[in-house]
């Protein structure tokens, strides 16, 4: 199997100018539970202060690219307002920029009907740039650093049509996406989209080569072939299920294996946080002592729109009320207050009050924990306030009549699932709240 790096990966600004980005970003994300609800899922909140489209769009920015497009369907206007506040500086005369490209039914009487219909659909908004030679097909939902400028000239050095990112996977996790096979010389021999029985990899049946959703398209070849098959009564207007396996055999499809050569990180980090419980374990990820993804490099920035907050504060150092947090991400305008909170990640304007314990959650904006509260194991939604005195991921069962709790014994707390408390008693027990700082 050939790796990437036998090809001479000297940047060319010209490959770059004539590839534009098209982010899919309108999937309903239902693995995400409550989490979707009522926003999209590459709208999500990850790691304090992003949100998930936050990292495949700083790749962009990072390897060049400078034509990038979200398309967007689903419970969009989160979304939307997000990427209007941090991402829309563009150049506008040259046809750069992130751009939102809502659904519109521009081709027939149908919404986006899967990720393939969804290029179809925009097709001539792509075309109208004569520059554009290649399209660069990224999924919303995604967490990972990747240079895409060296499978640009991967894809253009080895002659491709089309060429699908893959990385190496544990066989027992590969049923959940599209498993490859490559030959020698590195040609997509089969394809096949979550598979019950993966095929394990040649020389290692521990493992599977996996689809990472990232393509690279030849304009004329996906135009081409998405007129011909989406034509199909019976289509499923998907790229893993239909269009890579049929061009098998009849274009020049290549496989760009992920590997950390190259790449920034120390490794070839990837995840697919479309459900709850790989959500959570690429949170916990970014709290290890020397995380397998460094947020913290500044030479890979992941960006976002920031918000103005004041520093995390820490209060009262007394033997039975001391606020710390250790093993912990803390964001800005977060308060601990006589609280412990271990190996949790706090998002901004985050709010813990006294004598409560918080373990190995994940606290998204703006949620708030009350007094003699104890968690473990949860996910506290955005702007969720969990009342004084709670127990949650202490007695499982007791869980499952009352919130979400995942395969993986994660607990997920929304705003939602709380009765609505009247102002006088909410307003009351924000002011009790207060007067103990």
């Amino acid at each position: 199997m050939p790796k990437e790096n036998q090809y001479s990966h000297i940047s060319s600004n010209a490959r770059l100018r004539n590839t534009t980005a098209m982010i899919l970003a309108g999937g309903k994300g239902t693995r995400l539970k409550e989490l979707t609800s009522t926003i999209a899922k590459p709208a999500v909140s990850f790691g304090g202060k992003f949100k998930i489209i936050d990292f495949t769009l700083s790749n962009c920015i990072n390897s060049g690219i400078r034509r990038v497009g979200v398309l967007t369907q689903y419970m969009a206007q989160d979304l939307i307002t997000h990427i209007q506040s941090g991402w829309q500086s563009s150049y506008s005369a040259l046809g750069e920029g992130v751009h939102i490209i809502p659904a519109q039914q521009r081709v027939g009487e149908n919404w986006y009907r899967g990720t393939a219909d969804a290029i179809y659909q925009n097709l001539d908004l792509i075309k109208r740039h004569d520059q554009t030679e290649r399209i660069l097909i990224l999924g919303g939902d995604h967490i990972y650093k990747m240079d895409y400028s060296r499978m640009i000239n991967f894809h253009v050095e080895s002659g491709a049509d089309v060429t699908v990112a893959c990385i190496q996977k544990p066989i027992e996790q590969a049923s959940a996406f599209g498993v490859m096979g490559l030959n020698e010389e590195g040609d997509i021999i089969n394809f096949v989209e979550k598979p019950e029985n993966p095929t394990p990899m040649p020389n290692d049946d521990s493992k599977a080569l996996i689809s990472m959703g990232i393509y690279i398209f030849n304009v004329d070849v996906l135009d081409a072939e998405l007129r011909q098959a989406l034509a199909c009564p019976n289509y499923q207007h998907d790229f893993g299920h239909n269009i890579i396996p049929s061009l098998i055999g009849r274009s020049n499809l290549k496989g760009y294996v992920f590997t950390e050569r190259g790449h920034p990180g120390a490794n070839a980090y990837w995840r697919d946080v479309g459900h709850i419980d790989e959500y959570y374990a690429a949170t916990m990820d970014l709290l290890a002592p020397t995380p397998e993804l460094d947020i913290y490099d500044k030479s890979w920035p992941i960006m976002t729109n920031q918000l103005q907050r004041p520093g995390a504060k820490f209060l009262f150092n007394d033997p039975n009320r001391r606020g710390y947090a250790v093993d912990s991400v803390v964001c800005a305008g977060a308060i601990i207050s006589g609280a412990h909170v271990t190996h949790t990640l706090v998002s901004y304007d985050v709010r813990i009050d006294d004598f409560s314990e918080v373990t190995d959650c994940i606290l998204l904006p703006n949620s708030s924990i009350g007094q003699n509260c104890k968690l473990n194991r949860v996910i506290v939604g955005d702007n969720c306030h969990i009342p004084n005195g709670m127990e949650i991921g202490i007695d499982l069962e007791l869980d499952k009549q009352r919130f979400t709790v995942t395969e993986g014994g994660i607990v997920l707390v929304t705003e939602d699932m709380f009765p609505l408390q009247d102002d006088d008693s909410r307003s009351a027990e924000n002011k009790q709240a207060t007067l103990t700082v």
